[in-house]
């Protein structure tokens, strides 16, 4: 039985998930990753609500690892707004490389810590 990498990639998003969960004072920073954009949200768990949420048209930059950064960025500016500083990153299931990881640089640099 072939699987497809998006099916391989809901496995492992599902085994994250079973061990990660967002708090109101330690939300989840889940990641998504499509051909053409980034989009980055800060979820409480307990209540099931979006607390933020940040994309690629949210900013302006140069190639794609530079927008996932600067959406980094910018989930940060929005989680200090609400008085949020630490963080469980969600990587949804992608490697830890490229795009995911500039956005987490990005939040980390805008003063998020997880």
């Amino acid at each position: 039985m072939n699987t497809s990498s998006s099916e391989k990639r809901t496995r492992r998003h599902a085994k994250v998930r079973s061990k990660i969960s967002g708090s109101p004072e330690r939300p989840r920073l889940s990641v998504f990753r499509s051909n053409k954009a980034m989009y980055a949200q800060l979820i409480d768990d307990t209540t099931g609500t979006t607390l933020a949420q940040a994309d690629t048209s949210d900013v302006s930059a140069g190639n794609k690892t530079e927008k996932a950064k600067a959406v980094g960025l910018k989930i940060a500016e929005l989680a200090k707004a609400k008085k949020i500083e630490t963080v469980v990153f969600d990587r949804a299931g992608y490697l830890y490389a490229g795009r995911v990881k500039a956005v987490a640089e990005g939040a980390r640099e805008g003063g998020l810590s997880f």
